[in-house]
């Protein structure tokens, strides 16, 4: 059997994994790899590479960063590699044309378990609803995002602890392994191709905006606490003191306490600060008051005056 023509396609570290695991297959070649263009980054706004751009010029793969996927010359380059397959993780919507070329089309690894969390932001979405697993899916590429028939999956246990950063790391491990699994069934013949079913129970998972980490207090204490977990380290959920700063929040708990309308706030000054909510208090744990460091509650607390909280103190 020859080798498999590869190209991959991929731009943030969670995809990286992916690339390394076919980068050492040895039934395999991954021929090119398109990621998008340099952004500006930091504070000099240097442009900077992505992390899958940085792994494949380490191996010596050609890479391609094309503005415009459409564009006849960017896929004109694309059909010159003669690929038998794409592979594709967290990259972008891709035009027919470009998902359709090689001759065993093209397949995607999707930090959920389809149908379930279809969208930008499956990890993020797993965790601010609560739920107690998620995975891993390949699928085939078709016309609608995340609808094409799927390949494998496997499933991967939330811990109570996890936040978005644990949990991506799990996946990303997780989708690796699967994505080289995916595409050894494909190479030897022996891959499913099973229609995802619809149902009305599906959670969508949409991109996150600056507003999704908005506490709202009219929630309970659990929903605030899986929305800290959801959001942290990045972007982070976040509420708003009386005097109007922001104060994000890393990490937080939820308590059965009930004392004041949702939105009050409770401290002794020293070792704790809570916010009132539909149901209890969400227990405050790790922050980062606007234009300071991140740093635990009670270091948070030694600095801060608690009396703009107007809050009463025990």
């Amino acid at each position: 059997m020859s080798s498999l023509r590869i190209i991959f396609m991929g731009t943030p570290e969670f995809a990286v994994p992916t690339l390394e695991a076919l980068l050492s297959w040895s039934g395999g070649q991954v021929v090119a790899v398109i990621t998008a263009p340099d952004k500006p980054a930091g504070r000099g706004q240097q442009l900077a590479e992505s992390a899958v751009k940085k792994a494949a010029l380490a191996h010596g793969v050609p890479v391609l960063q094309p503005t415009n996927l459409k564009s006849p010359e960017f896929q004109a380059e694309l059909k010159s590699y003669a690929a038998d397959l794409q592979v594709v993780v967290a990259f972008r919507m891709l035009p027919e044309a470009v998902w359709n070329m090689p001759r065993l089309g093209s397949i995607n690894v999707h930090a959920s378990l389809l149908p379930q969390y279809r969208g930008a932001a499956p990890i993020n979405w797993a965790l601010i609803e609560g739920e107690k697993q998620t995975g891993v899916t390949s699928f085939f590429l078709q016309h609608e995002i995340d609808t094409g028939n799927l390949i494998f999956q496997d499933v991967v246990d939330i811990a109570d602890e996890d936040d978005f950063g644990a949990l991506y790391e799990k996946l990303k491990a997780a989708g690796a392994a699967l994505a080289l699994r995916s595409v050894q069934a494909i190479a030897a013949g022996t891959a499913p191709s099973i229609p995802q079913v619809m149902s009305a129970e599906l959670k969508a998972a949409p991109k996150i905006q600056k507003e999704t980490g908005r506490l709202d207090v009219q929630q309970s204490a659990q929903a605030l606490a899986n929305r800290v977990r959801g959001l942290a380290p990045i972007p982070t959920a976040f509420t708003q003191l009386p005097d109007g700063r922001t104060l994000k929040v890393f990490r937080a708990r939820p308590l059965a306490a009930n004392a004041g309308a949702p939105g009050s706030w409770h401290t002794d000054g020293k070792t704790y600060l809570r916010l009132q909510t539909a149901d209890g208090q969400l227990d405050l744990l790790d922050v980062q008051l606007e234009g300071k460091k991140r740093m635990p509650l009670a270091d948070f607390l030694r600095g801060f005056n608690v009396s703009l909280l107007n809050a009463p103190t025990v």
